[in-house]
């Protein structure tokens, strides 16, 4: 059974709009902070897991080939030595 009350009425009125006014305030805020850090961590060079791979994989071969050619040097120096 409603009532018909005004004053009640006015009162319900008041608190539909004032919890859709938070609910609204709510998603503002978090579309606010989202933008924030999209700026703050937009500035920063973040690499995918891609690219992250292929430099690793650049860098063990490099150092197998550095490696190599330590080992191709050693006995360079120890054949001009030897005459």
């Amino acid at each position: 059974m409603q009532s018909e009350n005004p004053l009640i009425a006015d009162f319900v009125k008041l608190l539909n709009s004032a919890a859709g006014t938070v609910a609204g305030l709510g998603r503002e805020a978090g579309e606010t902070m989202r933008e924030r850090a999209k700026e703050a961590f937009g500035g920063l060079d973040f690499v995918s897991r891609e690219e992250f791979d292929a430099v690793k994989d650049l860098a063990a071969s490099a150092r197998e080939e550095i490696e190599a050619l330590k080992a191709r040097i050693a006995d360079l120096e120890a054949a001009a030595k030897a005459q």
